[in-house]
């Protein structure tokens, strides 16, 4: 299903990989500018590559607060994210796939009439450019290297935990392992989720899983900030002790971090924190940044395809300009559909305790918008696998398709057997000019996600 997620729309395939990058980003800036704890450069590092999970926190904060606080569980979290900072990065056989693909456009475009159109209908470079997106989106993936093993990571989750103590035996703690109550969770059953595709961990779901993998990150990082501005002020978890300083008065002494589990949760509270919202801050700032940055890929390479049918003799709106057309409207039709159907979905997580008319109306929607979205993809990436074998089979060559009776009508459509010279300078111009609109869009996807990368890595 991902495959023809990823062909029947790659307006979601571009918004999933953009909004991943785009997340990651948000994330790392948080803690980099508002938290110093001992273990919260492992923390971020965890959460930035769990967004191919269903990560949740247990409705128990006090675990994830014992994980937090207690230094005997700061080899837990190293320990974990060295686990799963394991990479599928660049091979040579990856490599040479997308050096194919290249060289197989340069090819089209080399082969390409340059003064006049001898043949009256447009080869190859329409098609391969309208798959030249698969390019920027594989690469980009590749550079991310998403973790998307659910049992490696699961078994990565395993052996951390045995790294997890409860503390020194003489100290007042009554909170056990938090790892081992699973106070973050990776892994869920479909009824813990409000749409399945968040338990699916293809890079295509992203888009399902960015609202609640917010959502929870910005949790955990509410509490690693509480605890940070204690220790900033010199403020220990147990409330009848001192402040120790340590030997270098840099890092925090670990007699610092002891207290019971009231103290330890009180620790990674905010004073004065009133209700959450369900949605986490800048959510929506970055879904529109991802939303044009997937579509502009999208039109700009189905788009030249377009260009250069419509301006090919005879103009207009023919059998092959059409079918261009069709795939890009339902491909942003998919996106805007799964868009919403996590918007929604998200929306009723808010209300899945509470009998709230509008939280089951939502989610009621979100299934349906779900499945039709899915339903388009699946023949939205047949379509368009089915266009290129009609163009290279020459089945297009007929008098409706060459007359371009679609958009002209059956009274002004024509059938240009020899263009003038203002019809191929025409359409040499408008060739060229989709060329550059193609080329442009691949380049500036892939630098934005290079550069988007570049800022992870500081």
């Amino acid at each position: 299903m991902s495959a023809m997620l990823t062909v029947g729309s790659p307006a979601l395939a571009g918004y999933s990989l953009f909004i991943t990058l785009l997340n990651s980003r948000w994330i790392n800036r948080r803690f980099s500018q508002s938290v110093d704890y001992p273990n919260s450069r492992f923390a971020v590092s965890i959460i930035s590559s769990l967004q191919q999970s269903p990560l949740n926190l247990h409705s128990d904060r006090t675990r994830l607060a014992s994980l937090v606080i207690l230094p005997e569980n700061d080899s837990w979290w190293q320990y974990f994210s060295e686990l799963v900072d394991y990479t599928h990065t660049w091979s040579i056989a990856s490599a040479t796939s997308i050096a194919w693909v290249v060289v197989a456009y340069i090819l089209s475009v080399v082969n390409s009439p340059s003064d006049s159109f001898v043949n009256a209908q447009a080869g190859g470079e329409s098609t391969s450019s309208m798959w030249l997106w698969l390019i920027p989106i594989v690469m980009g993936w590749l550079q991310l290297s998403p973790k998307c093993d659910s049992n490696r990571l699961q078994a990565a989750y395993d052996r951390a935990d045995r790294h997890a103590r409860a503390g020194i035996a003489d100290r007042p703690i009554a909170t056990p392992p938090a790892s081992a109550q699973r106070a973050l969770t990776i892994t869920a059953q479909e009824e813990d989720v409000m749409s399945p595709d968040e338990l699916l961990t293809p890079p295509v779901f992203n888009y399902s899983r960015s609202l609640q993998w917010a959502y929870t990150a910005e949790n955990i990082f509410l509490m690693y900030k509480a605890a940070s501005e204690k220790a900033r002020n010199r403020v220990p978890v147990n409330i009848e002790s001192e402040w120790v300083e340590s030997d270098d008065f840099k890092s925090i002494h670990p007699r610092n971090r002891y207290g019971t589990s009231q103290e330890i949760a009180a620790y990674c509270t905010q004073p004065g924190c009133a209700r959450r919202s369900h949605w986490a801050p800048g959510v929506f700032t970055r879904m529109v940044i991802a939303s044009c940055a997937s579509l502009a890929l999208q039109w700009g390479t189905v788009g030249g395809a377009f260009i250069v049918e419509w301006f090919t003799p005879t103009t207009g709106v023919g059998c092959r300009s059409l079918g261009h057309l069709l795939y890009g409207v339902v491909s942003t039709t998919i996106w805007m559909m799964l868009l919403i159907s996590s918007i929604l979905a998200h929306y009723s997580a808010a209300y899945s305790y509470r009998a709230s008319l509008s939280a089951r109306v939502a989610l009621t929607f979100s299934h349906l918008l779900r499945r039709m979205g899915k339903l388009l993809a699946i023949a939205n990436s047949l379509w368009v696998v089915l266009t290129c074998i009609l163009q290279y089979s020459g089945f297009y060559n007929t008098c409706f398709c060459n007359s371009s009776v679609i958009s002209r009508g059956n009274a002004a459509a024509y059938i240009t057997i020899i263009e003038t010279t203002d019809q191929a300078a025409l359409a040499k111009v408008a060739w060229i000019g989709a060329l550059f609109l193609v080329c442009t869009s691949v380049s500036a996807f892939v630098a934005f996600v290079g550069l988007l990368l570049d800022t992870l890595s500081r």
